[in-house]
């Protein structure tokens, strides 16, 4: 019995909803079956879901866990299945996985190492468990093992890793390796970053050929909770050799990935190292299973996606996380659609593009048919028979002029929804702003100008569009897509109740300065598709236009680079200053060395000193945007990511050291240089 057919599944999954999480992992469970798989992984959590929050505090919420494990252990004759979820333990709660053989419980492995950065607070809810101990725990009135297990099934060693336990440099794997593991499991929820994937690949792979095992790695998928999208990467590696990987951002509910294993191998490779003897005693869980006899297989091989092998894997990630989602929380939340206030500038036509290629995408995924039925609660696209017909119900575009618009922003945003399928309203909005101006005016006893009344004018445009965009979304049950970008969350160039008014914020984890790129390449390119690419070819014009939110007069000719700095340079500061908390003036010596043939240290000066003034104040702003997407570990989210105080110093006395070091910078250029 050397060979064993083995499988991950990632699966799609929404907080507490215990009846489709429960038929999510049986179905996967029956596919798994039908492909004749011995040993399925499932993700870590999988049955309460990852983001449950502060409600994993609940005793219902365990309990309702242990049901649906004691209905899903009915469902695995004949296969061994690794199922996660939370339990209560001596009164404190773990994140476990439960081993199940043939319906036969085994015990439960709980998680060694608990994430507690980034998004991550798993430390709030979860107790880490401590190597080498294993106890007892009663479920059903029957005692199983839990803790720091091995598994031993019919004489092959089954272990664990749980998602973070592979992450630390320290991982459980070496001591598995000592106690002669042969397939090591690693069920996780480790949410989607840029690149991310690349990482992952790599320590699975690597753990295969250092731990001379088998490493089975799996994940979640899809926008589970509301912030954090998972890709479904799974991955099967054995003895340092990569043999499958899955489909990433599948709109599937749950897919399978599976290989065999040859156990021979990896024990080969195990006896020809030499390596220490266990060096802490280790409990083993016995257990039986009759493996079948599998016939040798060819040589296998993971390959990369096609999208993973172009040059553009960065906007093709952006692309496909944000859409799927915008998908899943269009289907979890049981909206109706998206509402856009479609300016015609980049932000909120990146919005509007990214629900277009969401339709286009999911098609090629899932297909039409079943596109409409996982929106079944949709009735009025069930009739749709292509994409622009489903676009048309789906996505609604408003475009709210006043007498600062051109028609060039006019003409951007009407050619955009219509190459999509978009509905397009269009409105004047300029009579409203003048009531507004007036009864203020009346009741101050003074005519508002621009020369004095520069802010407040720009921003009653601004926040006049929300009732009439929040009153469309309404009559249809949409969800109201906010447009800002991640570079004007950072220093609050964005009007509260203004263009900040939404349910999701979409694009508010990305920088406006890549966005700008992406779009681009959206209209050019595109995403790369079964040998076609998906394009948005109407964005032509808004790519053609300079980024202006056209709140003040046109001949004062206003742009946003001028009002704030360049984008490019915006963000540089944003990723020394707030990524890496570096101080003003060290901030100002990076920008002085990467931008010193773009500009002069005079304006990087104002620039700076502009930055830190405007982050420090615009907290609150950052504290009241619509939830965004988590993409990267550039995210300003304040309630899973960057936490600032709302109120603050301010920067003054590091703002100071900047100005007196400038000053005396300048004093001695001709003679100095700036070192590291």
């Amino acid at each position: 019995m050397p060979r064993i057919k083995v499988a991950a599944a990632v699966l799609n999954q929404t907080p507490m909803a215990w009846e489709s999480n429960t038929k999510n992992i049986i179905d996967a469970i029956e596919e798994a079956r039908r492909q004749q798989v011995s040993l399925l992984c499932l993700p870590e959590l999988c049955i309460t879901g990852y983001g449950c929050e502060d409600y994993f505090f609940a005793y219902d919420l365990e309990e309702q866990a242990k049901k649906c494990l004691l209905e899903i252990v009915g469902h695995t004759e004949g296969m061994i299945v690794a199922i996660g979820l939370p339990l209560r333990h001596n009164n404190r709660l773990y994140d476990v996985a439960c081993l199940v053989a043939n319906k036969r419980i085994m015990g439960f492995c709980a998680k060694q190492n608990l994430a507690n950065n980034g998004i991550h607070y798993e430390t709030r809810w979860f107790h880490p468990w401590p190597a080498g101990i294993v106890e007892k725990t009663r479920i059903d009135h029957i005692d199983y093992p839990i803790g720091d297990v091995i598994f031993d099934v019919s004489g092959v060693r089954v272990a664990f890793e749980i998602c973070e336990d592979a992450w630390v440099a320290h991982r459980p794997g070496r001591r598995h390796y000592e106690r002669g593991v042969d397939i090591m499991l690693n069920p996780s929820a480790s949410h989607f970053g840029f690149f991310k994937f690349v990482t992952r690949e790599r320590f699975v792979i690597d753990a295969s050929r250092s731990f001379g095992c088998s490493y089975i790695y799996t994940n979640m998928l899809g926008n589970e909770a509301g912030r954090a999208v998972y890709d479904g990467d799974a991955m099967i590696a054995s003895n340092g050799e990569f043999l499958q990987s899955s489909n990433r951002f599948s709109y599937e509910d749950f897919l399978i990935t599976a290989a065999v294993i040859d156990t021979e191998y990896t024990r080969l490779s195990q006896v020809q190292n030499i390596a220490d003897l266990p060096k802490d005693k280790f409990w083993k869980v016995p257990g039986t299973f009759d493996f079948p006899d599998l016939e040798p297989v060819p040589l296998q091989e993971a390959d990369l996606e096609a999208f993973e092998g172009g040059g553009a894997l960065k906007e093709e990630e952006f692309a496909r996380a944000v859409c799927l989602a915008l998908f899943d929380y269009l289907r979890k939340s049981r909206s109706q659609g998206f509402t856009v206030s479609l300016s015609g500038g980049a932000d909120s036509a990146a919005c509007v593009a990214l629900c277009g290629l969401m339709i286009r995408l999911a098609e090629e995924s899932i297909g039409l048919d079943r596109f409409k039925h996982k929106l079944g609660h949709i009735e009025k696209i069930q009739k749709c028979e292509s994409v622009e017909e489903i676009a048309k119900e789906l996505i609604h575009t408003i475009y709210q002029e006043t007498e600062n618009s051109s028609e060039a922003t006019l003409d951007s945003a009407q050619s955009l929804a219509e190459s999509i399928g978009a509905t397009f309203y269009n409105i004047d909005i300029n009579g409203l702003v003048e009531t507004y101006t007036g009864l203020i005016e009346g009741q101050i006893g003074r005519e508002l100008t621009w020369a004095q009344d520069d802010i407040a004018l720009q921003n009653i445009q601004a926040r006049v569009r929300a009732p009439s965009v929040w009153l469309l979304t309404n009559l249809t049950n949409h969800l109201l897509l906010s447009t800002s970008n991640r570079s004007e969350v950072a220093v609050g160039y964005a009007t509260m109740d203004g263009d900040t008014a939404g349910s999701i914020s979409p694009i508010a984890g990305i920088d406006k300065f890549y966005l700008r790129k992406w779009l681009v390449w959206l209209e050019n390119v595109g995403c790369h598709v079964q040998g076609k690419h998906i394009k948005i070819e109407g964005l032509q014009k808004v790519n053609s236009l300079q980024p202006t939110a056209e709140l003040r007069p046109t001949n004062r000719k206003q742009t946003d680079e001028d009002d704030l700095m360049p984008y490019e340079f915006l963000d540089a500061l944003e990723e020394s200053g707030i990524r890496d908390k570096k101080p003003p003036v060290e901030c100002y010596r990076i920008v002085l060395v990467v931008f010193k043939d773009r500009y002069t240290p005079a304006q990087m000066l104002t620039w700076t000193e502009r930055f830190f003034k405007l982050w420090s104040r615009n907290q609150w702003k950052r504290e009241r945007y619509a939830p965004s997407f988590h993409l990267d570990d550039l995210s300003l989210d304040a309630r899973t990511w960057c936490r600032f105080p709302i109120l603050s110093g301010g920067f003054e006395r590091e703002l100071q050291e900047l100005r007196d070091y400038a000053a005396e910078e300048k004093g001695i250029s001709k003679g100095r240089r700036i070192g590291f």
